[in-house]
């Protein structure tokens, strides 16, 4: 029984991981909007580095970030979590 928890809380993880990434870009978004105190680019990728799923759906969401050129990072950070997920599956880690 512990064997499907571990995994399942560990999902549950991830997925918060990408809230919160979403939720930063969407933050960053509405301060650019009102000219208020805005997340460092710096943050943003960290955040998108843990949570490339949510940085990247907030991006296209939001059209934040899109043209800055490290931000073109956040698409690269995504297949390689997707790497990580194939090898896991296939048992190759």
């Amino acid at each position: 029984m512990t064997d499907v928890l571990i995994p399942v809380s560990l999902l549950l993880i991830y997925a918060l991981l990408n809230i919160f990434a979403f939720a930063a870009y969407r933050h960053d978004k509405k301060s650019a909007e009102r000219a208020a105190w805005r997340t460092p680019e710096r943050s943003l990728l960290a955040f998108a580095l843990i949570g490339p799923f949510g940085a990247l759906a907030a991006m296209r969401r939001f059209r934040h970030k899109t043209q800055k050129g490290k931000f073109r990072l956040v698409p690269v950070f995504v297949c390689l979590h997707l790497l990580l997920f194939a090898a896991l599956v296939l048992g190759m880690i």
